[in-house]
């Protein structure tokens, strides 16, 4: 008995000593095909030795994995840690000229690339240890998943590179400045013109206390690694993922064909296949160095399963000439492209991803991007291949008989049933999509300052912005939970928020109150959301359920300090000085003392400097002048470069009976600004009264 482990995928097949043939999985009995990974080795060697560089691959992807979780505790610890080592944090580079952590990784790994190949992919890459783990899984139950070979999607990778790290700089100075400039020449043609936030230079970021600002939650991470690790090796293969979905690998693919470092192969290979039996990249190693000498598929992952087993120690990796300075040897075959779909069925396929794609990416404001892919290119395979089970007389799936002899078998019937189940998924996401823009766009011609409509006098909108509200009013209606009347599977909160507004602005305080509310429930409580809460209340002239609300809320997360601002800003109005002061000080203690959650933690830092603010221009101006020194001085410890922070110090001091010292704020306030005009006539005024009180 022997086994051949082609392409990442694995034949099985009894052998005579005079027939090089087998009998492959799936097919009718009787039919045999050859086996060209054997077909010209001389040894009698039938056992393929274990790779000694894999458990040294395991052990380095391992650590990677344990220096992970390290990170994350140690900033769950401390609160602070370096910015994340992950290539998508370079997108903060492209968008804002933010050097972080990530980016220098990312770019010392394509560097590196140039000279070594593509390395970075089979040795430090968190996703393949996820993909190689799976393909190991799926071995142990039975389970050898076959390289799904498709050229048309083999280009996804690297349209997604350029989309995340190339198109933003494209779009920032190529686009936006013609649509301006288009704009200022047919205003009429080009009414809005795009925007994009100003360019402020290079700034370094490689610190940071909200290490999990970009990352998904257990939610969305869950499914992403079951859909990407589990889903895509069970259909497409090992390393599906990288060769279909990955844009980081879109530049590693196309800088390996200038790398120096390539598997090479000496005069002793006897072309037996062990090489190509093991490579979990799907590359057919033996027909590659047979022909040019070196492996120069860009798929390669530096692996070394290849040299490990190699029976004679005839492959190598060494450096030399590129893949694209490579010439084939004289007299040897040129590797045969295999490839699993004919050009009709490519461009069947590819439409089938692009709906999957723009279906799934976003939908409920859920599934990220590199998610939606994974989901996309299963979706493409399921559909070739219900597609085969309706064309051909015999189709199989690991090993798993769909169709026989031209009749579809009951594994074959529920297989179809998944695919047809998938698709009207997506279609259905395209459905919710569609409604979601209609919504936006209803919901832009709804053009109502927030201070109009939140205020003692709200505005009455004309009958224009009217049916545009009740336009989108009618189509978010729609995009509630089946079981509440609507065609969408999950709620949305951003939807209830957009809603509640839209409802403020026909003067429909309740209803807008009871979607806010919901919102807040189903996002687990935001300051904005308790603070607009409070705000309806008071526009249903409910002042007495407003202010409990805001008392309450704001006791349980003093972080909330926009929704603890309209609080004490309405006992200021009352003249309730004295309340207010006390209600600052108390939330400033809590945050002092109370355990804050990991992920309010920026806040309460936030909330912490802006609270003290407030506390003591109160205290200046009605409370204790002293007090009110001490607590500026803290603002200042908290954010030493603050001009505006050190010139109110500065009039507080002179309140307080200070005089020199509130000179000597307002000098080093004018030292950190000293451009600005509105500080230096603070400055005058302040020697002004210093003067006078000689």
């Amino acid at each position: 008995m022997l086994q051949a482990e082609a392409a990442g995928g694995i034949l099985s097949a009894t052998m005579k000593s005079t027939d090089r043939t087998c009998t492959a999985p799936g097919t009718d009995a009787g039919r045999t095909i050859p086996l060209p990974v054997l077909g010209t080795a001389s040894r009698s060697t039938t056992t393929i030795r274990r790779s000694r560089a894999a458990p040294w691959r395991a052990a380095v992807l391992g650590l990677i994995q344990v220096l992970m979780i390290a990170h994350i505790v140690q900033w769950v610890v401390t609160g602070r840690t370096l910015s994340p080592v992950e290539p998508s944090e370079s997108m903060e580079f492209v968008k804002h000229g933010i050097v972080n952590a990530g980016a220098i990784m990312f770019l010392l790994a394509l560097l590196s690339t140039v000279l070594l190949g593509r390395w970075f992919c089979g040795w430090a890459c968190h996703v393949v240890l996820l993909q190689d783990l799976c393909g190991w899984m799926l071995k142990r139950v039975g389970i050898r998943p076959r390289p799904f070979r498709a050229r048309l999607l083999m280009w996804v990778p690297f349209l997604l590179a350029v989309y995340m790290f190339i198109w933003p700089a494209v779009y920032r100075w190529g686009v936006v400045p013609i649509s301006q400039s288009l704009h200022r020449l047919m205003p009429e043609a080009v009414p809005q013109p795009l925007v994009v936030t100003p360019w402020t230079g290079i700034s370094f970021e490689l610190v940071t206390e909200d290490f999990w600002r970009t990352f998904a939650g257990p939610v969305v991470a869950v499914p992403f690694l079951l859909i990407c690790g589990f889903a895509v090796v069970y259909f497409l293969g090992a390393k599906g993922f990288c060769t279909y979905g990955c844009p980081y690998g879109g530049f590693f693919a196309p800088l390996d064909r200038f790398a120096r470092g390539r598997i090479r192969v000496t005069d002793a290979c006897e072309g037996c296949g062990h090489c190509t039996a093991v490579c979990t990249s799907n590359v057919r190693v033996h027909e590659e160095v047979r022909h040019f000498g070196m492996v120069v598929d860009p798929g390669c992952m530096k692996c070394m399963d290849c040299v490990s087993v190699c029976p004679n120690d005839a492959l190598y990796f060494g450096l030399g000439s590129g893949a694209g300075g490579a010439r084939p040897r004289a007299g040897t075959p040129a590797p045969v492209s295999r490839w699993d779909l004919s050009w009709q069925e490519e461009l069947g396929i590819a439409a089938v991803f692009l709906f999957g794609f723009f279906g799934f990416r976003g939908v409920y404001e859920v599934v990220p991007m590199l998610m939606a892919v994974g989901m996309a290119i299963c979706l493409a395979f399921l559909a070739w291949k219900s597609w085969r089970m309706l064309r051909d007389q015999n189709v199989a799936f690991h090993r798993a008989r769909l169709r026989h002899r031209g009749r579809l078998t009951g594994t074959g019937r529920l297989f179809l049933a998944g695919t047809i189940a998938c698709l009207a998924l997506a279609a259905h996401c395209i459905v919710v999509h569609a409604l979601v823009r209609a919504a936006d766009a209803a919901d832009a011609r709804v053009m109502v300052p927030r201070a109009a409509i939140f205020s003692p006098s709200p505005q009455r909108i004309d009958a224009a912005a009217e049916s545009a509200a009740r336009s989108a009013l009618s189509r978010f209606a729609l995009l509630e939970p089946v079981g509440s009347g609507g065609i969408a599977l999950l709620p949305v909160p951003s939807h209830d928020i957009r809603r509640a507004w839209l409802h403020a602005c026909l003067h429909e305080f309740e209803d807008a109150e009871r979607y806010m509310r919901r919102a807040d429930r189903r996002l687990g409580g935001r300051d904005e959301l308790v603070r607009d809460i409070a705000i309806l209340q008071s526009l249903q002239v409910r002042e007495a359920d407003a202010a409990r609300w805001l008392h309450e809320r704001t006791g349980e997360a003093p972080w909330f300090y926009r929704s603890l601002d309209l609080l004490v800003s309405s006992q200021t109005a009352e003249g309730r000085f004295d309340d207010a002061i006390d209600r600052l000080k108390s939330a400033v203690e809590q945050l002092d003392t109370m355990p804050v959650p990991r992920r309010a933690k920026a806040a309460a830092a936030e909330a912490r400097l802006y609270l003290l603010r407030r506390l003591s221009l109160l205290l200046a101006d009605h409370g204790d002048p002293l007090e009110a020194v001490a607590v500026f001085r803290r603002t200042i410890e908290i954010d030493p470069a603050s001009a505006p922070g050190r010139a109110l110090l500065a009039w507080a001091l002179l309140r307080a009976g200070d005089p020199e010292g509130a000179r000597e704020s307002m000098q080093a306030a004018l030292a950190l600004a000293p451009e600005d005009a509105a500080l230096r006539d603070d400055a005058r005024r302040l020697e002004e009264m210093i003067a006078s009180m000689r």
